[in-house]
């Protein structure tokens, strides 16, 4: 056992401090004030925000790191955590300790108080749950398991809190001897095979599969026995597949040179990276037979296209669930753009309030109402959308409404209104990222094929966003408010001729953009970290959405979205996140020069 030493600390989330990225715009805003006259302002705004993305390119946590954490969950993991789908670790609990069941917490006090024979006899039949299994092997995988000198379990997170167990409550008492609970070699293989044992006999055809996966990480200690009796008594199509897979790979790497080749002709189906490995290392070897070689060729060429299927797969996948992002943030930017004329460089701001309110919210119901914690995202949505739509319409009564008509004056105090608000959040919650933990409900991911694994949060952000366009949608075309948004847009002067009080459906509609930024926000928290500069990360993005969709046009603004998503992501994997973003920009430039009214023209006549 490891001592561990009797003087706790209090750990610090460390952070990314650097300069303001955008302390010159101000300037070159007042050198473009000289020669607006000659150039058109839809240009004038693309060139701002250009020079603004390569000032932040050296300071910003672009999202290029969100998209490569997504990929690298895309892929299949290998390690014996993964295997037994214990994510949630990754959730913050109000002790930071892994938020593993503790509903068999006996079964672990056994264990923990057991010596070596015990320990291996608890491990070869498990008296507890699978959840309580689980639980151990989380545990130990974050060495976060410990006993006291008195035989007594307790929990120690990375900040050195201690913790009791089962209850999971904080203690300053701390044993004179706290020892950490490591395994041997034959304990860990123990506790391996010991969760695969008590999986297969698991009535969930989920649980099932996980043991499959984990044999087939200790394929080389798997006895043959254990597949064929689960492969007889399995009813799940998806488990049996599984069986078959793992059983083929056993039989090509001990089988004869018949059950080989039957075993690899059976393997060509599979998309599953450990099974292209052992064909690659097969076809290294010298001196192999003719037939077997020409089936191993063959199973290369057709796993290797299936990988390859999968992987791309994935890589949309992460594009889409970018894009549905950045068209939430959008959205709003579209609806006040095209009704007001105003380039709003506060936005991303408003996204940052969103997900800090996000987080406030987690916080409230983990100090008052524990129980509901797994919850809070339901009331974290509508609290980011009124939050960010309050603070929206103030900016918009105080500093925009004075400066209607004076587009660079209203950029530059939009800007200036942007930096308020980042040192206010400083001031407030300090200049480090916060965290806001994955609800349980949306943890872990939907495993469609061995090289294909899609985040739950993600396919929970695509349809929330999907929600919320149909919602929007409504609004603008079947209801009165959505009436006057479309009159005032189209024709002001005529809609106040008519009786519409442009005023209020200006700050409405201004509040509107703005509470659709902090859903985006509240979006934003459950994938990626959240801090001051969260905004100034996504503003760019957003606002090419909106020139290239069309001023005011939902439709363009998806469109748009989508195909700056997902082509910025795929251009990302091929020469990386800052090359992708300056490409990404000179195309848009080009695109505006050749349709400066973006996809979709508003439709109407104006009078200016």
């Amino acid at each position: 056992m490891q001592h561990h030493t009797l003087r706790p600390f209090v750990g610090q989330t460390s952070s990314k401090n650097g300069n303001n990225p955008q302390a010159s715009v101000s300037e070159v805003m007042q050198q473009a004030a000289r020669f607006s006259i000659y150039v058109p302002l839809r240009l004038l705004a693309l060139m701002a925000l250009c020079i603004t993305t390569f000032t932040t390119t050296a300071y910003a946590d672009h999202d290029g790191q969100v998209h490569d954490h997504d990929t690298n969950t895309v892929h299949s993991e290998q390690s014996l955590v993964t295997t037994a789908n214990v994510s949630t670790s990754t959730q913050a609990s109000t002790s930071n300790i892994s938020t593993a069941t503790t509903s068999s917490g006996d079964a672990i006090q056994q264990f923990v108080a057991g010596d070596f024979s015990k320990r291996q006899a608890m491990l070869s039949d498990w008296p507890g749950s699978v959840e309580s299994l689980d639980s151990l092997v989380e545990f130990i995988a974050n060495d976060e398991l410990y006993q006291g000198n008195g035989g007594q379990t307790y929990l120690l997170n990375k900040e050195d809190q201690l913790f009791t167990y089962p209850d999971k409550k904080e203690t300053d008492d701390w044993p004179s001897d706290l020892s950490q609970i490591t395994l041997t070699n034959a304990l860990r293989s123990a506790l391996i095979f010991g969760q695969a044992k008590v999986k297969l006999a698991s009535d969930k055809p989920a649980q099932r599969l996980q043991a499959v996966e984990i044999l087939a990480d200790n394929i080389d200690q798997v006895d043959p026995a254990i597949i064929t009796t689960a492969a007889a008594n399995e009813d799940s199509a998806k488990v049996q597949k599984a069986l078959t897979a793992l059983q083929a790979r056993i039989d090509f790497k001990n089988g004869d040179l018949p059950t080989q080749i039957a075993a690899v002709n059976l393997l060509a189906d599979s998309d599953n990276p450990q099974v292209l490995v052992d064909i690659e290392s097969a076809l290294a070897a010298d001196g192999l037979d003719a037939s077997l070689k020409a089936a191993l060729i063959d199973a290369e060429s057709s796993v290797s296209r299936r990988i390859e299927i999968s992987t791309w797969t994935g890589h949309i996948f992460t594009g889409m669930s970018t894009a549905s992002i950045l068209l939430l943030a959008a959205l709003g930017l579209a609806i006040t753009f095209g009704l007001l004329g105003v380039i709003n460089m506060a936005h991303g701001e408003l996204i940052m309030i969103g997900a800090y309110t996000t987080y406030m919210v987690q916080n409230f119901f983990q100090a008052y109402m524990p129980d509901m914690a797994g919850w809070y995202l339901l009331v974290a949505i509508p609290a980011a959308f009124l939050v960010s739509a309050i603070i929206g319409m103030i900016i918009e009564r105080i500093v925009i409404r004075p400066l209607y008509g004076r587009e660079l004056e209203t950029l530059l105090a939009t800007f200036g209104v942007s930096l308020i608000l980042m040192q206010l959040v400083r001031m407030i919650f300090g200049a480090q990222n916060v965290e806001v933990s994955n609800v349980a409900w949306l943890s872990g991911a939907y495993q469609v094929s061995s090289s294909l694994v899609l985040p739950y949060n993600r396919i929970a952000i695509i349809g929330f966003t999907v929600i919320v366009v149909a919602l929007l949608v409504y609004l603008l075309n079947k209801t009165r408010f959505g009436l006057f948004i479309r009159a005032v847009t189209q024709n002001r002067q005529m809609a106040r001729a008519v009786g519409i009080p442009s005023a209020r459906i200006d700050m409405m509609a201004f509040g509107l953009g703005s509470g659709l930024a902090g859903m985006a926000g509240c979006a934003l928290a459950q994938v990626g970290n959240v801090g001051p500069d969260l905004g100034q990360t996504y503003i760019i993005d957003t606002f090419l959405v909106v020139v290239v969709g069309g001023v005011g046009q939902v439709w363009g603004a998806v469109l748009a979205a989508l195909g700056l998503g997902i082509s910025g992501t795929v251009l990302e994997i091929g020469i990386g996140a800052v090359l992708a973003k300056i490409v990404l920009l000179v195309l848009v430039i080009l695109f505006i020069q050749k349709r400066p009214q973006g996809l979709f023209a508003l439709k109407g006549r104006f009078v200016e």
